[in-house]
């Protein structure tokens, strides 16, 4: 999770990778959930002032399990050390030093960051590629048809471009968008079903 200065209007600059997600394994007592979610609450509603942030979310893989699988995620590696270097991100871990046990960090790059679950945690908390597809479904359809319709009321022409370069012009301004903005909001939207362990299992 990750601030900034504090008050101060973020600014615009380059990006300087891919985006990074952060996935963070922590044990907790049961007794303590409570008093952790309120930490982890206010963790990601700091890092949301740092430019950069992307989202982020938390999952178990048992209703009694004492790992908690942490997700963050951001727009590339600068804005993730912002945050991680941050004096208001080494306050916060230090309110949840008597509250978690930290046992495993990975860092990804790129979408599949938000499917991937770390390496220790049961296969089955992995969401199927059916879902995974269904999710990045879910996102490009309607940005893909609202491109459609804006591009053909703003600039009519554009139906008549040959199929390469409108292809070409096309995929260029989606992927960003995806990337950045609809793919992280799709699945934090749709976390529980991904997640849902399969019928065979619940049966």
């Amino acid at each position: 999770m990750t601030p900034e200065e504090p008050g101060a209007a973020p600014t615009p600059r380059a990006l300087s990778g891919p985006p990074v997600t952060v996935s963070i394994t922590r044990l907790v007592e049961p007794d303590r959930i409570p008093d952790v979610t309120r930490w982890v609450q206010s963790g990601v509603n700091l890092a949301n002032r740092y430019p950069g942030f992307l989202g982020s979310g938390w999952v178990r893989s048992h209703a009694t399990s004492r790992e908690w699988h942490m997700l963050y995620r951001f727009a590339d590696h600068d804005s993730l050390a912002t945050w991680e270097n941050s004096d208001d991100r080494l306050r916060w871990l230090d309110l949840g030093r008597d509250l978690v046990v930290e046992s495993r960090v990975e860092r990804r790059t790129g979408i599949e960051g938000w499917f991937d679950v770390p390496q220790d945690a049961p296969a089955s908390s992995a969401p199927p590629r059916w879902k995974q597809a269904v999710s990045i479904w879910l996102g490009f359809f309607p940005v893909n048809l609202a491109f459609t319709y804006l591009m053909a009321g703003l600039v009519p022409a554009f139906a008549h471009v040959a199929i390469l370069p409108r292809v070409l012009v096309t995929t260029l301004v989606l992927t960003p968008i995806m990337t950045f903005w609809v793919l992280p909001f799709v699945t934090k939207l749709i976390r529980p079903w991904l997640l849902a362990p399969p019928r065979s299992e619940r049966a």
